[in-house]
């Protein structure tokens, strides 16, 4: 394990990368240095052909407190009363974010304490999430007069509209099994069997074919937006080039054989 001070990373046997926020004293508010080594580890764990899945987790009673205010704050002290520093902060959580979906590799958020504002984002942004029973999550900005514009974007591709927003106008804290009822993670489990439903998931899925999960993670993302015929001609299109690959004719061998696939990841 090496530890970047506010950003842990430990990559098991199996190919399952945890990277663990761990900025306790501050939450693990998305201060510019932790948006920077969200963004370095990511990128590079995306292209580590040894990293099969990311979770994304969190030390401390905060998953992740959204924005440094008091950093934001600061950043008013300029010229233009902040919005050059507070272009450049959104951009990097932005990008963050983006970076996330993007990445070829799945990634689990792991979820045992508040995921507040950008830290709900965060979860939101994540392929699948697992979330304690203690978990909560809510995107409180209309709270100090700031609404949770960018947070929005994540979440209302997550929920259905009137939950995003009963959550973005109100800015009440959703409990875990709510946020389980209404998709923002994938389910909810007891505190103490977190990290291991979390893992059994991680590893379920680093079993596969890392060039199927990665054809299949670009595909969904590219897809959801487009017409209904459009997005079957694209879909179509991959699965065309995906039956051509070696992996699919692996896997397919390998079940009319009644064996395990011996994956190439190509």
């Amino acid at each position: 394990m090496t530890n970047d001070d506010i950003l842990l990373r430990d990559l098991d046997a199996d190919g399952v990368l945890r990277l663990t926020l761990n900025d306790v004293a501050r939450r693990n508010a998305l201060s510019e240095a932790m948006l920077g080594a969200l963004a370095g580890a990511i990128a590079d764990a995306g292209a580590d052909a040894a990293v099969r899945v990311i979770v994304l987790a969190a030390n401390g009673p905060a998953f992740c407190a959204g924005h440094d205010l008091k950093e934001m704050t600061a950043g008013r002290d300029g010229a233009d009363g902040g919005r050059a520093y507070f272009a450049k902060v959104m951009a990097m959580c932005s990008g963050v974010m983006q970076g996330v979906v993007n990445c070829p590799k799945p990634v689990i958020a792991e979820v045992a304490g508040v995921a507040a504002a950008a830290g709900c984002q965060l979860v939101a942004s994540c392929d699948l999430a697992i979330a304690a029973d203690t978990a909560r999550f809510n995107t409180p900005g209309v709270h100090i007069g700031l609404f949770c514009s960018t947070p929005m974007v994540a979440l209302s591709r997550n929920v259905a509209d009137k939950h995003a927003m009963e959550m973005l106008l109100t800015g009440d804290m959703t409990p875990a099994a709510r946020a389980a009822e209404i998709g923002l993670v994938n389910r909810c489990v007891p505190a103490d069997a977190l990290r291991e439903a979390t893992m059994e998931m991680a590893r379920k899925i680093a079993s596969k074919s890392s060039m199927t999960l990665a054809t299949g993670k670009r595909a969904y993302y590219a897809q959801r937006d487009m017409s209904l015929s459009d997005a079957y001609d694209y879909a179509s299109g991959v699965m065309v080039d995906n039956m051509l690959a070696r992996d699919a004719a692996e896997g397919i061998g390998a079940f009319i054989e009644k064996r395990a696939p011996h994956w190439q990841d190509a």
